[in-house]
This record gives C-alpha cells, sequence and structure tokens, in this order.
C-alpha cells in the first residue's frame, strides 16, 4: 500500500473513537464550565471567592496526580478495565457534586470527579491508537480530537446557559446522563484486554514524579500576579516540585521499567511531537484565558456572549481536524502540523491589532482561521509519534504526552496571568490597549513552536523516504523471483 492509499474506518474503529470521545470529552467541559460559575458557587454558599477557587484547584491537581501513573496503570489493570473504573469515577464524582451541601463538600467531590477525569484521556486515546493501527490512526484520532478540542470552547458557552434556566446542581448532574451511556456503550463494545505487564510497582518513582507533578502545577496555579512570582506560595511548591522531578528522572534512568518511561525522548519523532504539544497547550490554554476577558473587559460583553464569540475558533477545529486525520494517513504528518502553525500565527497578528472597535466579523475570522491551525497541529503531532512507537509503548507515551500538556498549559496561563496584570496597571482605563500587547504572546509561542514541527516534519519525511525504499526492494526482490 503506498503512502497515498489509505484503509477504511470499519465499525470497530469508529465505534471505539466515538465512545472514547464521548467519555473524554465531558472533563474536559467539565473542567471549563465551572469558570462562570465561580460567582454564582460563592454567592450560594455564602462563601469567598477565594475558597470557592479550590473547587477548580483541587480538580486540577488530582487530574495531573494521576496522569503519570495511567501507562503503568493500563499495564497492570488492562485497558477496558481501567476506562470503565475512571469513568465510573468521575460520573460518581458529578453526582456527589450536584448534592454538595457546603463548599468543604463540593471541595472533596471535585478530588473524586478529577482523579477519574486525569486517567480518562490518555488511556482512552492509547486505546483509539491500539485499534486503529498506524494506517488509520489519523482519521480515527482525529474523530477523538475534535471534541476534545472543542471543550473549551463549548464549556463557558453552555455554563451560562445552564446559570441561565436551571440551578447550579445542573452543571455536575448534566454528567450523569453521559457518563451512563458512555459506561453502557464502552462495556459493550469494548474488547476484553489482558494486563500486559504486572512487575513490581515503582514505588520510589510513585513518590517522586506524582508529587512532583502536582507540586508544580500547584505552584503554577497560585501565580495570579507579578508580585506572586516572588511569593512563597510560588516559590515554595514550584521548587519542591522541580527538585522532585529532577530527581525521579535521575531514578527513571537507573531502572528497567520506571512509573513513566522517559526514554521515550530517545525516539527523535516523540521528542519533537512533544515540543510541539507543549507550545500548541500553551497557545490554546492561554488564549482560551484570555479571549473572554477581552471581549468581556475592552469590548462591554456579557460571560455568555464572550463565550459565543469564542465559536468560531471551535468550528474552525471541527471542520479541520478531520482533514488533517486523513492527510497523516497519507503520510508525513509533520507536514501537516507545519502547514498549521503560520495560521495560528496570522489569527493572533489580527487580535494585536484589534483595538476597541475592531470588526466582530474580522475577529471571528481570525479566530476560525486560528481554529484551523489548531487542527492541523495537537493531533497530528501526537498520531506521528504513536505510528512509529511500539504499540506496548502508547500508554506511557499519551501518559507523558497529558503531563507535557498539563505544564504547558498552567504555564502559559500564569505567564499570561502576570503579563496581563502589568499591562493593565500600565494602561489604565485602557484595556484594548493592555489586551493588544498581551495578544503578542501566543504569537511568539506560535513562531516559536515552528522549531520543533520543522524537524517533527524532517523525520517524518526521513521515515517516509525509508518505507518507500524498503517497498521498492521488496517488489524488486518479488520481480526477480518471479522471474527465476
Amino acid at each position: 500500500m503506498t503512502d497515498t492509499q489509505v484503509e477504511r474506518l470499519d465499525r470497530k474503529v469508529l465505534a471505539v473513537a466515538m465512545i472514547v470521545a464521548l467519555g473524554a470529552v465531558t472533563p474536559i467541559i467539565d473542567m471549563t464550565i465551572i469558570s462562570v460559575a465561580l460567582h454564582t458557587l460563592a454567592d450560594v454558599f455564602g462563601s469567598s471567592l477565594s475558597t470557592i477557587q479550590w473547587v477548580t484547584t483541587v480538580y486540577l491537581l488530582a487530574s495531573a496526580m494521576v496522569v503519570p501513573l495511567t501507562g503503568w496503570a493500563t499495564d497492570w489493570f488492562g485497558a477496558r478495565r481501567l476506562w470503565l473504573g475512571a469513568l465510573a469515577l468521575f460520573t460518581v464524582g458529578s453526582l456527589l457534586c450536584g448534592l454538595a451541601w457546603s463548599p468543604g463538600s463540593l471541595i472533596v467531590f471535585r478530588v473524586i470527579q478529577g482523579i477519574g477525569a486525569g486517567m480518562l484521556g490518555p488511556v482512552g486515546t492509547a486505546m483509539v491508537a491500539r485499534v486503529a493501527g498506524p494506517k488509520r490512526m489519523g482519521r480515527a484520532m482525529s474523530l477523538v480530537g475534535v471534541p476534545l478540542v472543542l471543550g473549551p470552547v463549548l464549556g463557558p458557552v453552555i455554563g451560562g446557559i445552564v446559570l441561565d434556566l436551571v440551578s447550579w446542581r445542573w452543571i455536575f448532574l448534566i454528567n450523569l446522563p453521559v457518563g451512563l451511556i458512555a459506561i453502557a456503550l464502552s462495556a459493550r463494545v469494548f474488547d476484553r484486554d489482558r494486563p500486559s505487564d504486572r512487575d513490581r510497582v515503582d514505588a520510589r518513582g510513585f513518590f517522586l514524579l506524582c508529587p512532583g507533578v502536582t507540586l508544580s502545577v500547584y505552584g503554577l496555579v497560585n501565580v495570579s500576579s507579578l508580585e506572586a512570582l516572588t511569593s512563597p506560595e510560588f516559590l515554595l511548591p514550584a521548587v519542591a516540585g522541580v527538585v522532585l522531578l529532577t530527581l525521579f528522572v535521575r531514578h527513571a534512568r537507573r531502572i528497567d521499567k520506571p512509573l513513566l518511561d522517559i526514554r521515550l525522548f530517545a525516539n527523535r519523532t516523540f521528542a519533537a511531537a512533544s515540543g510541539v504539544l507543549f507550545l500548541a497547550n500553551a497557545i490554546l490554554s492561554g488564549a482560551m484565558m484570555v479571549l473572554p476577558l477581552y471581549y468581556q473587559l475592552a469590548r462591554g460583553e456579557t460571560p455568555l456572549n464572550a463565550g459565543l464569540l469564542l465559536v468560531p475558533q471551535g468550528l474552525g477545529v471541527a471542520m479541520m481536524m478531520p482533514i488533517a486525520g486523513r492527510m497523516v494517513d497519507r503520510g508525513r504528518p509533520g507536514t501537516v502540523v507545519l502547514f498549521g502553525i503560520p495560521l495560528i500565527i496570522a489569527g493572533f497578528i489580527s487580535f494585536t491589532q484589534a483595538g476597541d472597535d475592531g470588526s466582530y466579523l474580522r475577529l471571528g475570522l481570525s479566530l476560525w482561521v486560528i481554529g484551523v491551525g489548531t487542527g492541523c497541529t495537537m493531533m497530528p503531532a501526537m498520531t506521528a509519534t504513536y505510528r512509529v512507537l511500539d504499540p506496548r509503548r502508547i500508554p506511557h507515551a499519551t501518559a507523558t504526552f497529558s503531563v507535557i500538556g498539563d505544564f504547558g498549559a498552567s504555564s502559559a496561563v500564569a505567564l499570561f496571568v502576570v503579563v496581563l496584570d502589568a499591562q493593565i496597571a500600565r494602561h489604565p482605563g485602557e484595556a484594548h490597549v493592555a489586551f493588544g500587547n498581551v495578544f503578542w504572546l501566543p504569537l511568539v509561542l506560535a513562531v516559536a513552536s515552528a522549531v520543533p514541527a520543522v524537524l517533527l516534519a524532517w523525520q517524518s519525511r526521513s521515515r517516509s523516504s525509508r518505507r518507500s525504499e524498503r517497498s521498492g526492494r521488496e517488489v524488486d526482490r518479488a520481480r526477480g523471483t518471479a522471474d527465476l
């Protein structure tokens, strides 16, 4: 089969991909839907915003803590069993959150939600990659990727609609029917798999890696201004997290089967894709924090209208990702990534010049272009790696990519908050000027992402050339045998 031919997706692959998308998108929407409900929750419980903010923080920390475990847990329990357990945990956590009677109970129940949510993305991605195989992986992953990238865009919109129409409890209870349907379909469709490896648990790695990731993310989410970078709330957890992660890297290099396989970075395709994903997550998360604030503070829009104005970005992703998936399956996924980066750059250039009276039509078109570029970067970069890895290493690759994505997102949000705070202080009463300066950040990050994208494209092209040479030699040998 040549690079220009693609195998059709059969019913099994389509079913697995769509069920994984259904199960994995709910936690992502849930993570962003809460952002528009914090003021409502503070009023309902008679609590301060600083206390209610922990509803978001503990969810992020619980998710970050379990992500590094998913590669090992998949080997130990099997992907199907782990997926069903994580989905059940998230669904039960959603029910408990909807029944919460105090800020403390809601915070505890959000931890349960976060633990389940943290495992769903990596495990689901690994299952889709395995069932699709290298030649159909691009299109299968695009089916999963569309709702996952749309989640952050749709979350605030859904949250605003729910709060306008019904009780705040439905922000969580809305997950119940989706979770139950996903559990029933998963139990029926997913093949039973056996645990592949039950070697002794890397206990030392667990106590170094999981707290290291959690403390690092916690330090970053504490950054709310430029002054916060010198506060103990940032410095203590951030420094402790970096020390623990450094010790884990040293530990992981000395043993055969670490909790997270850092030897994956020896694969050049994986290393290049990691760079793309770190920066792509940074751009997406930072922009999704700044863009709604721009529409609210610089343009005077309501939170719901601000969310609706972001929809063109989601439409761009939804349109482009299936096309990008098919292009990936035809070969050279790195080239697809390279195509997307200039589009992201072009879209953000428009926002640097938006001011307080820029045309909504032009800004909407720019968001659509950013969405198209995003659809060409994140999933194709991951798929480029999964195509060249041993299937047994894919669960560890998905876990590592998730950790990298979390760090990219957390770092970007902290950076954008600091810069936005400084710009607003420098330009009082001129929010549009402050935001115009902040929008140079995602543009610079997009330019920087071109470096790993070029390396990824070069690796993809080299592998494609080697495959073509091998195929040519095999054809020549077959013809020679036939002549004899």
